[in-house]
Parts: C-alpha cells; structure tokens; sequence
C-alpha cells in the first residue's frame, strides 16, 4: 500500500513524499492516520537531526516519519494481534514505548509509524507495551490531542512533597494547596489549567501567568474563574509583563510562597521566578522543554538546603497517564478543543514544523487525508466570503463558541472524502 508522509531526513530536512509501505507482518497492524497535532518535540527533533536523542544516527539513508499526537483507524491486524485489534476500531498512539530501555517512539524514530501519513504500519512493540489505546470518542482530533494532555497529567503526577524528618516522599500537588503555572497561557499551559481545575487532586489558589495578553484574554474566556470556583479553586491571570511578577504573585496567594510553580516556557528569568516563589518543601516542575542541551539557570541552593526545594522535570505522560485523559474526555471534564488555533493539511506540515515557535496561537490540527493550507479558525470568517468549504467550518466553529468540533471535522473529511 501506497502513503504519503512527512519524512525527516537531517537538519531542517522535512520532506512531504509518497512510497510503498512494506508487507505486513504477522505481529504488526496496518492503520489510516486521520489527524495528527503539531507539537514542538517535532520541530526540536526536525532542528537537531540525529543530535536528537530519539532520532537514528542513518535518517539521511532511512528517514523517518514525524509526528506523535495521531488518531486514526485500524485496517487490518496481523495474525498475532487479530484476536485484540479489529478493523475499524479507532486508536490513538502513547509514544512514549519505553521498549527495553529504548528511546525509540513513533513519531521520532520509524520509518513506517508517525502522525503525520496517511498509513501507516504499527510495529509490534507498540502492541507489547500496551500504547496502542483504543479510543470510543466521536471524532478524531480528540485522540489526537489525547497525548498532549496526558503530558500535563504525568506532569502533576511526577510532582512531590515530603514529610519533615521523613524520607517519604507524597506524589503528586499538595490537594488544597497553592500553584502557580508560569508562562502559561499558550496551548500545553490551557492543557494544564484545564486538567488541574478538573482533576480530582486540586489546587486551593491557582496563579496563571503569561505575557501575551491576547492568550491571557482567551485562557480566561475559556477557562473561567466562575467554572474553577465550581471545583473549588480560586483561580487569578496575571500579565507579567505589566507588573513586578513576583510582588503580584505573592500578594495573591496572601504573601506567602507556592506549593507547585509550574514553568511552560524554557527562559532563565522564568525559572529563577519560580525558584523565588517556592514555599517551604515548594516543588518547581520544569515542564518546558529547552532546545538548547546547554541551557541553565540560577537556583537558590540555600533553600534547597534549609527549606526543602526541590526540582523535578517530565518529558510526556505514560500510558496511565493517557488512558486517564481519554476517560476524562469521554466524561466530559477535560475539552480537548480549547488547545486548537490553526487547521491545516498534510501538505502543510513541513514549514508549519520547522517553523513553529514563531507561529502564533495554540495547537496546529493536521488532517493527513486533506489538502489545506494551515488556517487559524479566526480567520475562517474571512475566507468563507469566497470559500464555500470555510464558510461551513466558520458556522460549525461559531456554534461551538469559535472552538473546533466534531461537526467541522466532518465537513473536512467528507469534503476529502476520508
């Protein structure tokens, strides 16, 4: 069978090809991708080549497919799996394999498995660590974007406390404490706050802070202080780049530090605000990850010392952590759309990837069976003017509060006959 796919061959390398997928083997699963998210792990792994430490040493002889945050259809299962996987049943992907101690994970590392393809061919090891989920939701661009949330999940999982004079540690936020996510107005920072005001271990005081006031604006609009207060948290966005940030942030949790400072943006100033705002036994997760393997900024080790600071860093959720997000979903207490911004085809992928910090907005929605440009759902309006097929997803959006749906994903792929 014949796919296209986006392939990275070296540095800033992306190239958008069709080829012949291999037989199918026993152990394997042949799939339809339909839609993949964007995520900046790829434009760091597209940047670094095979300086990525997922990413093959031989890319420019045996490229490999990018993509991680894909939903799609099982075709047809191998021998093994055939009793498991049927065709027709639809799945979304947990990257992170773990298989025998290796890096490798779609999206990075196969020749034959990424988001961004029209089929693909999952290889065994995905189906032996239990990361192929099957997903009952009524559309696509959920499971995608299913791995993304399960990020931030594993995030507030990996997050501890201690006890004083005790070497226990207590996973997890301190429930009914005080956080505060810095730089986080932007798409994995709405993940957040939607997760954590949502999930059953919550926060009292939750400060959100951003410098874009055009992102703080739509986070509060979105994820309002009313629909918080609802789980009892008490919820404040604050633009930093108006005020003293750390006086602002200390003033709103009543003068004192923060149990949980979260950092969403890999900046020196941005940490050493966090550091700053720790509390006694305050933990900071460093969520951002830099591109830059020398990057570093100061902490304050006296605290460290005498009030129990401390760091932790994640990279992804697992599999527990994706399975919990998937069922959030499905019971409606996390909403997957408020992450989209922009909408585009395969054909989009290459530039939107290698140039994805500087694009504005949230999360970039690929559907791999369409040819589209990458539009921001802002603009649909506009377009429809001349644009029969943008003035149907502009009335789907603006039924739906301007948010991508599961309507506008079906005028898309009936329109590309997916």
């Amino acid at each position: 069978m014949k796919t296209k796919a986006v392939r990275l061959y070296g540095k800033d390398d992306l190239r958008l090809e069709e080829f012949e997928l291999p037989v199918l083997r026993e152990n394997e699963i042949l799939a339809k991708v339909v839609s993949d998210s964007l995520c900046m792990s790829s434009y760091k792994a597209a940047k670094q080549g095979s300086e990525h430490k997922r990413v093959p040493d031989d890319i420019a002889l045996n490229p490999v497919i990018i993509g991680h945050e894909f939903c799609g259809e099982i075709l047809e299962a191998g021998a093994k799996w055939a009793g498991k996987f049927c065709p027709g049943q639809k799945f979304a992907i947990q990257p992170a394999l773990n298989y025998m101690g290796s890096l490798n994970a779609p999206g990075y590392s196969y020749p034959c498995i990424g988001g961004d393809a029209t089929y693909i061919i999952i290889p065994n090891e995905v189906m032996e660590m239990s990361c192929l989920l099957l997903f009952d939701g009524g559309d696509f661009f959920s499971g995608s974007l299913a791995e993304p949330l399960s990020c931030v999940a594993g995030a507030f999982h990996a997050m501890y406390h201690t006890v004083r004079g005790s070497y226990h540690h207590e996973m997890g936020i301190r429930e009914g404490g005080s956080m505060a996510i810095l730089a986080g107005a932007g798409p994995m920072g709405l993940a957040a706050i939607d997760y954590i005001i949502h999930c059953p271990r919550r926060p009292a005081t939750l400060a959100v802070t951003d410098i874009d006031r055009g992102r703080l604006e739509r986070a509060a609009a979105i994820l309002t202080v009313e629909e918080a207060r609802k789980y009892g948290v008490m919820l404040s966005y604050l633009n930093t780049a108006d005020t003293d940030a750390k006086t602002s942030l200390l003033e709103i949790n009543g003068g004192k530090g923060y149990d949980d400072v979260l950092v969403f943006a890999p900046l020196a100033p941005v940490v050493e605000l966090a550091d700053g705002l720790l509390a006694e036994d305050g933990c900071l997760n460093f969520f951002a990850g830099p591109s830059d393997p020398d990057f570093a900024a100061k902490m304050n080790f006296y605290n460290v010392h005498y009030a129990g600071t401390h760091i932790v860093g994640t990279s992804g959720g697992n599999t527990d952590d994706m399975n919990e997000c998937l069922d959030m979903m499905s019971r409606g207490l996390l909403n997957p759309a408020i992450l989209v911004t922009h909408v585009g085809g395969l054909n989009a992928v290459p530039e939107a990837t290698l140039n994805l910090p500087d694009l504005p907005g949230g999360k970039k929605l690929i559907y791999t069976g369409a040819d589209m440009p990458l539009t921001a759902i802002a603009d649909f309006a506009e377009l429809g003017e001349s644009n029969p097929l943008f003035a149907k997803l502009n009335d789907a959006c603006a039924a739906h509060g301007g948010l991508w749906n599961t309507e506008a994903e079906n005028i898309l792929l009936q329109r590309e006959g997916t």
